[in-house]
Parts: C-alpha cells; structure tokens; sequence
C-alpha cells in the first residue's frame, strides 16, 4: 500500500445553501391533515392518518393566552395558572428573551391570545425558506390565504436574536396588498422553525372565535386545526434551507506514481512475478482512494466510478468531496 501526504494546496472549503420541501417524501404542500391524540398544551399534526404506516409528525399545534383564560387552571386555588398561560410564557421567553414583552403584530397593541405552529425540528433542518410559505385558512364562506413578507422588504428584522417575517396576506412571500398598507397577521421566525399568529381578532373571520372561559378545557388548538383541515384545496406549503460545507481534496496521481500493485495475488510461493508482461509494462487500475490520519487510521473511502487505468505513460487528478 502507497501514501501520499496531502498538502495544504491540496484541499479548499465551501459552502452552499440546500433547499428541500418540508414535509415527508420530499413534499412541498400538504393537503390532508391528521390528528390524534392531543393535550391542552398541544396536537401533532400528521400528513397520513396516524394509523397508516408512513405516518409521521409534520407540525405541531399550540394556543396560549397570556392570563391562562381558555383552559382549566392546573390548580384551582392558583388563578390563571393554566396551559395556555404556560405556552403564552414558554413562547414570549422564546421569542422576545423576557418575561415582560408581550407580543405585538402591529408594534403597539398587545396580542393577548395567540396560535403557534411549531414544525418538527427534523423537518426544518436549518431553517424556514423565506418566501416559501403558503397557508391556507378557512372557516366557513370566509377564506385567507398567508405568506410572509419576505419578498416585500430588503430589511433584516430581529426581535431580540430572532430574524422575523411578518404574516400576510399574499402569496409565495409577496402581499396582495401594497407592503405599506398589509395587515399583520403575525410573525414567522424561519431559525425557530415556528409561526405565530394573531387569535385576538384579526384572523377570527377565518379561524372560529377562542372559548376564554375556564370551567373546563377549550382545546382552543383545535380551532385552527379546524381551520387548516376545513375542506378540498386548503394547502399548508413550506419549504427548508441548510447550509452544507464541503471540503474537497484534490489527490495527485503522478506518472511515477502508484504503477505497481501491492496486491500479493501477483506473485506464486516463491516469490516469482506471475504476469510477466508487468515486468517493463507495470500497469495498475485505480479503483478506490483511502484517506489516512497521522496514526495511519482509515478515516474516509472514496470509490471510483469505474477502475482507472494507471501506469508510467499517465498521470490522474481525482477530486474528493466531504459534506458535513
């Protein structure tokens, strides 16, 4: 076996930017959504029915309410202490890093109530692909359809370290309306891999109107599930974007280079050469390339295409490329 040290020359770094469809099999839109089981505090939502084998968690959906009205208190001598007050608070530390902000969609009203959709973390790999988003909201004769409003601004918007789109109505990250005069519906933090909508009012149209009342639990998320899954043409359309480094290693392959085999099949018991015609014509294929640490420890393969022909009269420049 032969080596060659790789010099510095001989490597180089890049990146690219990977965009996917969101959903599983490589699915751009959802059509059908299903649940199951849920909680006060969520439901998953499935692109298959959940007792179909394929099925699995696309997103999650949560309602909160920052003074615990529309879910049963988790102790009744503690007012207001209850699920959705919990989700109220466990996505304004999230979102703003405080426990003081409230969410505003327009800068100044406060949003007492609010839907999340959350996407499941291996769904979303490294981020939520601006201007890719299309949802669709029904209740009703009364529909909307949603994007942000990526496309409809060159500035880069943070609360606290969040990056922020805002909800619209539009289409593919473009309103409908001028950028000026768009209602916000509310905010998409594509790092977070969640969305967060206004269920004070500005959606109620399209979304059934949340049940404050405390006497029992409201199960409020189901309201928007509702209105997701409200009939034919209601789409839910995402798409994920990753960063991918590669490091490509350019191995050299000299002409006086790699000519004689190691392979100990060529020579009989006693040490002769069985292929004379490899005396003054050695002559090897190259099929594989092993990549090496200083401990001599194989750390990576790299396998050719088909064998490559290798003597005194050629010389070869194999490119390997490493993704992570």
């Amino acid at each position: 076996m032969s080596f060659v040290r790789y010099n510095t020359e001989d490597s180089v770094i890049s990146a690219e930017s990977v965009i996917r469809p969101m959903w599983t099999g490589d699915a751009s839109t959802l059509t059908s959504f299903f649940t199951s089981s849920y909680t006060e505090y969520f439901l998953n939502v499935y692109q298959t029915s959940v007792v179909t084998t394929g099925s699995e968690t696309q997103f999650a959906i949560q309602y909160g309410h920052i003074a615990g009205s529309g879910s049963l208190p988790i102790n009744s001598s503690v007012r207001g202490y209850s699920p959705s007050r919990i989700v109220y608070g466990q996505y304004r530390n999230l979102v703003y890093g405080t426990e003081t902000d409230n969410f505003s969609f327009d800068g100044a009203t406060t949003a007492d109530q609010i839907y999340i959709i959350n996407i499941s973390r291996g769904r979303y790999k490294e981020s939520i692909q601006p201007g890719s988003l299309n949802l669709t909201l029904k209740s009703g004769s009364a529909k909307i359809y949603l994007t942000d409003d990526s496309n409809a601004t060159s500035l880069t918007r943070f609360i606290g370290e969040n990056k922020i789109y805002y909800i619209i109505s539009g289409s593919s990250g473009t309103p409908y309306t001028a950028a000026a005069s768009a209602s916000y519906y509310g905010i998409m933090l594509p790092d977070l891999g969640i969305i967060v909508l206004d269920a004070s009012g500005s959606l109620t149209p399209y979304i059934q109107a949340a049940n404050l009342t405390t006497a029992s639990a409201q199960n409020n998320h189901l309201k928007l599930f509702t209105s997701l899954n409200s009939g034919s043409g209601n789409t839910f359309q995402l798409q994920s974007q990753e960063t991918v480094s590669s490091r490509f290693f350019f191995t050299r392959v000299k002409n006086s280079e790699f000519n004689y085999t190691t392979n100990p099949s060529i020579i009989d018991a006693n040490g002769n050469l069985l292929y004379t015609t490899l005396i003054n014509n050695p002559q090897t294929f190259v099929t594989t390339v092993g990549m090496y640490n200083d401990n001599n420890e194989l750390l990576a393969v790299a396998k050719l295409s088909k064998p490559l022909v290798k003597d005194f009269t050629k010389e070869a420049l194999i490119r390997i490329k490493l993704d992570y």
